[in-house]
């Protein structure tokens, strides 16, 4: 089989893996640790096939994934987010380029902030008892499907 072609399979699947945990996180506030396993596992072969060697490549970018993730554990401990998201977003980073890695985080930034400010609307639109959930999962989905996208399917990028 092509490895542009596994490779292409890989992201299909990752990008339906990531659409699912938005769902879920939409739905019930969490993200399964199976779900996210596999996010995090299938990023080897993807790496395979899009030709990384394994050093330093590949530990390279475990190493950046990893620093990320460890980033957003701090932010885990302070209560700012949930343990589900945060292991998202490691899994979804073994994925991105080195280069996306910042512009990446700052479109999960965004599209978190939009669904903080549409939480606070409805929260004073129909106000409840219960303390407001943003469903973070559907940022990090978002900002995971914007990378690949500007990576491996962008055609525009050879212009200019």
């Amino acid at each position: 089989m092509d490895s542009g072609l596994y490779s292409l399979g890989l992201m299909a699947l990752l990008g339906l893996l990531m659409v699912c945990a938005a769902i879920s996180d939409l739905r019930s506030r969490s993200i399964s640790n199976e779900l996210n396993a596999l996010m995090a596992v299938l990023a080897i072969p993807f790496w395979i096939a899009a030709g990384l060697s394994a050093w330093p490549d590949m530990a390279i970018q475990f190493g950046a994934a990893f620093a990320v993730f460890l980033a957003f554990v701090g932010l885990f401990a302070i209560g700012a987010m949930g343990g589900g998201d945060v292991k998202m977003i490691g899994a979804v980073m073994l994925w991105i380029p080195l280069p996306l890695f910042l512009p990446t985080l700052t479109v999960m930034a965004v599209g978190g902030g939009i669904l903080s400010a549409v939480m606070l609307i409805n929260m004073k639109l129909r106000p409840s008892a219960k303390p407001p959930e943003v469903p973070y999962g559907v940022a990090i989905a978002a900002a995971g499907l914007w990378g690949l996208h500007q990576q491996y399917l962008n055609q525009f990028q050879v212009i200019g």
